[in-house]
């Protein structure tokens, strides 16, 4: 559809393997590479374009927080809240990978995100299931193996946790109730359908805490202050904060990465200046002898 529109040569498609990328990296003839992955292949990508410094776009990986303050209605949220962590089995790198929870509503809000899940069906997408499977099997593989760490450290599941050995990458929408800060299910990003959900008190502990990590892409504050909202997602360190909703984005917002999240920005005016070379031109008459 593309080719019908376009002039000869403004897009083309090319098919490979980990060869091609590297070749694309390094060609002298590429003077452009955008890239949207994981932290570590992009840190590959970047190493490739070093030799000949072509222009750099990456779109990286995230451990995208959501604070939930003491002034929200937990039965309200809760639905807004589910589809921010599980969309597409939480196979998206702004998918709300940590849910920290002011501890006055923390019961009342796990109460509600189970239920919520247990009405959302996960299976074949042919037999009506609104959540598939893990894209592939190595990250399935990935998914099970943090799972078991899960299981190994004594941390809570609320929901899930458990694998059948059903045919299919299919995991479990899995809420783990208040693990330690320190632990897998909180620092690594699952890029599947396992979230924790972790206990606050104070709101410069939580920021403290939301900010601690390599990552920086996204992340969401939710309350009925939004003035205080304003005030937390300003203190994030985080390319895009959403207050009260999630995953909105349109070709003139700005969107790019903090930390190791990425470099550069796509969309907006900002984005499309990463495919533009600034040149400054200076001119001052002669003057006449």
């Amino acid at each position: 559809m593309a080719q019908s529109v376009l002039p000869k040569g403004v897009l083309s498609t090319l098919s490979g393997g980990n060869d091609l990328g590297q070749w694309m990296t390094e060609h002298p003839d590429i003077g452009k590479i955008a890239f949207t992955g994981s932290t570590a292949t992009g840190k590959k990508v970047m190493a490739g374009v070093a030799g000949n410094l072509k222009r750099l776009t990456l779109e990286l990986g995230g451990n995208d927080p959501a604070i939930v303050l003491a002034d929200v209605d937990p039965k309200a949220a809760a639905k807004a809240l589910y589809w921010a962590s599980f969309a597409n089995s939480a196979q998206f790198c702004v998918a709300c990978k940590r849910l920290y929870v002011h501890e006055d509503i923390y019961d009342d809000l796990a109460r509600e995100l189970v239920a919520v899940a247990k009405s959302v069906k996960v299976g074949n997408g042919l037999d009506d299931a609104e959540l598939g499977p893990i894209q592939n099997r190595m990250q399935y593989d990935k998914v099970r193996n943090l799972l078991d760490d899960c299981r190994a450290t004594g941390q809570t599941f609320l929901l899930g946790g458990e694998v059948s050995d059903a045919p299919g990458y299919f995991v479990p929408i899995t809420l783990i109730d208040n693990p330690p800060e320190t632990s897998r299910s909180v620092v690594e990003e699952a890029f599947g359908p396992v979230l924790p959900l972790l206990k606050f008190r104070d709101i410069d502990d939580v920021v403290r805490s939301a900010n601690d990590t390599a990552y920086g892409l996204a992340a969401s504050v939710w309350t009925n202050d939004l003035a205080l909202g304003e005030k937390i997602a300003a203190r994030l360190e985080a390319g895009t904060v959403w207050i009260n909703h999630a995953h909105v984005f349109a070709p003139d917002i700005a969107f790019g990465g903090h930390k190791q999240s990425g470099v550069g920005i796509e969309n907006s005016l900002h984005g499309l200046s990463e495919y533009a070379n600034a040149q400054t031109i200076m001119r001052k008459p002669l003057i006449a002898a």
